[in-house]
């Protein structure tokens, strides 16, 4: 593994860790709601919640997110070195891993551990440590 020096950029991702930071703590304190994406899906979903409203607003916030800042800069190119059946069973995967874990990455991996809850602590070492033992699986035992 080599690291790309001309496209390293601490500065923007250090201000896009302080923005999400940001986002999630004004969430929390004017809804009172972790801002867990899973979570405000299934709240979007419902539409019976009564911060329904912001919930969606805030969700919309992150599709638009990208497309502001491709007007003013040059977004990475995205590539995908998987196909359509793969991708699928991966989204149902994480699907069924947020149900069951109740929360995703940005619920206990963003917020939880930020205020030190134990079950966020244990969750995001559950799927940090299943996230690396299938990456050294799929690269290192099958060879993909």
């Amino acid at each position: 593994m080599s690291i790309d020096w001309n496209s390293y950029t601490p500065w923007a991702s250090l201000g896009g860790g302080a923005m999400i930071g940001m986002a999630v703590s004004v969430f929390i304190v004017v809804n009172g709601r972790i801002a867990g994406i899973s979570g405000l899906l299934a709240a979007a979903a419902q539409r019976s919640s009564d911060a329904w409203g912001e919930t969606v607003l805030f969700l919309l916030g992150l599709l638009l997110a990208p497309l502001l800042w491709g007007m003013f800069a040059v977004l990475p190119e995205i590539e995908i070195d998987a196909g359509w059946p793969a991708l699928m069973l991966a989204g149902l995967l994480v699907g069924v891993g947020t149900r069951y874990g109740a929360g995703c990455t940005s619920g206990h991996g963003v917020c939880g551990i930020s205020r030190l809850a134990p079950r966020s602590i244990a969750a995001t070492a559950c799927f940090m440590s299943a996230g690396f033992a299938m990456v050294y699986i799929i690269r290192h035992v099958l060879g993909d």
